[in-house]
């Protein structure tokens, strides 16, 4: 059996309510990114925790050493757990992720976490490209609204368009639902 790592993208306090830089929906995809979490520890199945902070001068969110770029408690990593600090949206460049997989014999990844138009895209397109079997959960996933020639793109149209174009060559999109029932 191909053994499997999970990987939660991105779940810090600045998405939250009261964070900088609001996700839609956030509190229920972390809800269900700390099912997916508990589920993993339950089953002994490598965690490891991504979390983003911004190296630019007056970052929009992600500021290290600020309160918003701490993980959100809902998915606090536990002694043992592993802990990766990306400072781009793809979790994979110049971060020690291939490295930490490839040591643990990790085959199959399943992603969860924010933001799925940029940092889930990201790395799930990388890992499918590094030959790995990725599965993402789409409901333990956040967006938000977007912009694009003056016309505003709804969060829920954006996260759907996303995981529509990844689950054509990249992934498996599936819900916690599906997926713990599946485990």
């Amino acid at each position: 059996m191909t053994k499997s790592a999970l990987i939660l993208i991105d779940i810090q306090k600045d998405y939250f309510p009261g964070g900088k830089w609001e996700l839609h929906r956030i509190e229920e995809s972390a809800a269900n990114a700390a099912r997916l979490l508990e589920h993993a520890r339950a089953a002994g199945q490598m965690v490891v925790h991504v979390h983003h902070e911004f190296q630019i001068e007056n970052p929009p969110f992600f500021a290290p050493n600020t309160p918003g770029a701490e993980f959100h408690p809902s998915v606090t990593p536990k002694a043992g757990e592993h802990k990766v600090l990306k400072h781009y949206v793809n979790a994979f460049r110049e971060t020690n992720l291939q490295a930490l997989l490839e040591e643990h014999g990790v085959g199959a990844v399943t992603i969860a976490g924010d933001m799925s138009h940029m940092c889930i895209d990201a790395a799930a397109r990388n890992a499918a490209d590094l030959g790995l079997n990725v599965t993402v959960v789409e409901d333990a996933c956040s967006s938000r609204d977007l912009e694009f020639n003056g016309d505003v793109i709804p969060a829920e149209q954006v996260h759907k368009s996303y995981m529509s174009a990844l689950s054509f060559a990249y992934a498996k999109i599936v819900t916690t639902t599906d997926y713990l029932a599946a485990a």
